[in-house]
């Protein structure tokens, strides 16, 4: 069966969790997100139990997980397109984590497109997992504990999905929690002068135009983007055109170029990146801006957390500035 939003009942400790991951035993899945969105208090020291356990300490080096943010403007296709491409990625026996970051309902708080109905799945395949996480209050396109599942559920999946709300500009948050992020435009997206500027040029490792099937029109788009890239010095990053509705094309060619991504990629020092980020990013949710300032502002948190131990994981990183604000 597919896993999907309901909620899983597990009682297993944190540790149990994380062993459970570790074994690559995909059916933890739901219980891990149900544990990561708790936001109580009381769940701060079960979730740092969880991610130390699948740290890269604890797995012995970084997790396999290929992760890929996938973001744009709305109603770029990102939905559409997720589905063939978790199909593409099925079709390699690659497992699949889909963490979708949704608008919230101001009225009661949860997911607007909580059922995820866009994202077609083969519901009896167990090797894919889709959740949908509501954004809150948070800008940058992440909810709360996106970044917090990503780094589990990337003990155990082969390829994990933050797919993030469509609103642009303010997006670039992906850029800190993925190892590829993939930017889906669609064609005749307005002139390729004011893409420049609207400052999303700034975040893709892949470019993908979709709607390829309407011909000419996706052709220019494509054209325009690959000279909008070289006029940035970003020449090496691929631009792809895809076609979501049957007969699908040219998803063959964008694993490929994700892959191609991961492939040139130092790893281990994007993922610090991102566990640094990830702290900063914990502790400014909890603290507030005037928990910054009382580090002296982001630039003096980010050059502490660069002095820490790349091995420390999320919850220790985080500990650290909140020691650090205390001292001052």
């Amino acid at each position: 069966m597919r896993l999907d939003d309901r909620p899983v009942l597990d009682d297993s400790p944190p540790q149990r969790l994380a062993q459970r991951l570790r074994q690559r035993d995909l059916s933890a899945a739901p219980a891990v997100l149900n544990l990561v969105e708790n936001r109580a208090p009381a769940y701060r020291v079960a979730i740092a139990e969880l991610l130390a356990g699948v740290s890269p300490a604890a797995l012995g080096g970084e997790a396999r997980a290929h992760v890929v943010g996938i973001t744009g403007p709305p109603g770029a296709g990102k939905s559409s397109l997720l589905a063939q491409l978790v199909r593409a990625w099925r079709a390699l026996d690659r497992t699949v984590a889909v963490l979708a970051v949704d608008p919230s309902s101001k009225r009661s708080g949860g997911a607007l497109l909580g059922d995820r109905a866009r994202i077609a799945v083969d519901p009896a395949d167990r090797g894919v997992f889709v959740r949908s996480m509501a954004a809150g209050e948070r800008l940058g396109g992440l909810a709360p504990a996106t970044r917090a599942g990503a780094h589990a559920l990337a003990a155990a999946f082969d390829v994990v999905v933050i797919e993030t709300v469509g609103v642009g500009q303010s997006e670039t948050d992906v850029a800190e929690a993925a190892d590829t992020v993939a930017v889906v435009v669609q064609p005749a997206a307005g002139d390729v002068l004011q893409f420049l500027k609207s400052g999303i040029m700034e975040i893709p490792d892949v470019l993908v135009v979709t709607k390829a099937d309407l011909g000419a029109v996706a052709q220019s788009s494509r054209r325009d983007l690959d000279a909008a890239l070289r006029a940035l010095g970003a020449g090496e990053t691929a631009v792809v055109a895809v076609s979501s509705p049957a007969p699908a094309s040219g998803f063959d060619e964008l694993v490929g170029a994700l892959d191609a991504h991961r492939e040139r990629l130092d790893l281990t020092a994007r993922r610090l990146r991102a566990r640094r980020c990830s702290a900063l990013a914990d502790y400014v949710v909890e603290h507030g801006e005037r928990g910054l300032r009382a580090l002296g502002g982001r630039r003096a948190a980010t050059a502490l957390l660069a002095e820490q131990d790349p091995a420390l994981d999320v919850p220790a990183l985080t500990r650290a500035l909140e020691t650090a604000a205390a001292a001052r």
